[in-house]
């Protein structure tokens, strides 16, 4: 397997982190910037990248600005917000053809990085203002995607359930704001928020592509050459006592309930047993092989969907389904006892190699995507580790049954969320 090929630079703030390879025929460059979840700055980040993508100085309309992508080719430029663990960043992605493929003389990587360069520094904007029709726009673009959360009953089940199991943590924030911060939100505070954003965030640029005759480093430093002061946060990682799980019951009207559970351990992406958690995952959920799938859907047919998940950066495993509002606690009971069959170590080595397995194609297709590999890499960053993806999979390889097993005993549940019909048999 091709050893990734990632050299890293420190730069006037900020990490430059350049990956040459000849697999793509794309140039991949990925700006991303990273704080603390906060409360009083989510709902500014959440509305950024819509503000963003309405124009810039020398590209005020949305014509000119497709246009300008379009003159570089066809260039995809996209901006969004995320929160992984107790962070969160805002990313801008910019995919443009590789010179080694186009007729012309142009650099059309400078003029890329150029481009995204006025996105960042220099949006549509007067007087440390940004545009005030844009703002009051996209805030009710943003208004809209936050109600539409509750029209989506398995992204809405999935965050009532962290709002409950994370409620004194900063982890329950919502990484698409709120609608009551909407309205005191304007363009010029949004503006001072931005530039202090640009000053003090972690800032890491991340280039993907064959640069066999391009000196990529020179390039980005003449254009993000800016010198920056980067806020050295450390983030508190709490870590709540278990003493009963929590159980919530929620009624709406729904033909389908969603029974969420939330599971904490305290393996992160960092710890050495990070790849048994992994595995864990795709014997426990994460696979149509996997006991959830079986027992739960196929086996008891109490489930439309049934699967697991965890977060990398705050050791937190979540089990999804969706039931019959009446087989609430049925369902319930036999979700709990795939868990307690996994501690119990009800489950075999050939088990253990079918989820390795199907965990290693699933991160080969990853890394086969310019956009699934620097994500990957980026874990690093927020883990604060160097391991590689060739790494990951080699300790892939050698987790155990027993691993699996020290992985399950680490597990407590936290929380039970139960969406369910009005008047359902939960009732009684």
């Amino acid at each position: 397997m091709t050893v990734t090929n990632e050299q890293t630079y420190d730069y006037n703030g900020y990490k430059l982190h350049v990956i040459d390879s000849k697999k793509f025929k794309t140039v991949d460059i990925v700006v991303k910037f990273k704080a603390t979840l906060a409360k009083d700055t989510i709902t500014y980040r959440a509305l950024l990248p819509f503000v963003l993508q309405q124009g810039t100085r020398n590209y005020p309309t949305q014509h000119q600005f497709r246009q300008a992508l379009d003159n570089l080719y066809g260039a995809h430029l996209s901006i969004d917000g995320g929160k992984k663990g107790n962070n969160h960043i805002l990313s801008f992605r910019m995919e443009v053809a590789n010179q080694a493929y186009l007729t012309t003389e142009t650099n059309i990587f400078e003029e890329a990085i150029k481009f995204l360069h006025e996105v960042i520094y220099f949006p549509k904007a007067t007087e440390q203002s940004f545009d005030t029709n844009v703002v009051t726009r996209e805030k009710q673009t943003l208004k809209q995607k936050i109600n539409a959360i509750v029209d989506n009953k398995m992204s809405y089940a999935n965050m009532r359930l962290i709002d409950e199991m994370c409620e004194d943590e900063s982890y329950r924030l919502h990484v698409h704001g709120y609608e009551e911060d909407l309205d005191t939100i304007d363009e010029k505070n949004l503006y001072r928020y931005y530039q202090q954003l640009l000053q003090e965030d972690k800032m890491d640029i991340y280039v993907l592509g064959d640069f066999s005759s391009m000196n990529v480093s020179e390039d980005i430093q003449s254009y993000f050459n800016a010198d920056r002061q980067p806020k050295v946060n450390q983030i508190q990682e709490e870590k709540p006592t278990i003493q009963q799980a929590k159980e919530v019951i929620e009624k709406q009207p729904v033909q389908q309930a969603k029974l969420h559970l939330g599971y904490r351990s305290s393996i992160t992406f960092a710890d050495p047993l990070y790849p048994a958690l992994q595995v864990f995952n795709g014997v426990f959920g994460g696979f149509p092989s996997s006991k959830l799938f079986m027992n739960v859907r196929e086996k008891n047919s109490l489930a439309y969907y049934a699967a697991s998940r965890f977060e990398s950066h705050k050791g937190l495993l979540f089990v999804f389904s969706g039931i019959d509002p009446k087989d609430f606690y049925k369902a319930k009971e036999i979700i709990v006892a795939q868990m307690d069959d996994m501690v119990n170590g009800e489950f075999s080595a050939d088990d253990v190699e079918e989820a390795k397995k199907q965990i290693t194609n699933q991160r080969k297709e990853t890394i086969d995507n310019p956009n699934g590999l620097i994500e990957i890499l980026y874990h690093q960053v927020l883990a604060e580790t160097t391991q590689t993806p060739e790494d990951f999979l080699s300790q892939i390889s050698t987790v155990t049954k027993a691993d699996v097993l020290k992985v399950a005993q680490q597990l407590q549940l936290d929380t039970v969320y139960f969406l369910t019909a009005e008047g359902g048999e939960n009732d009684e």
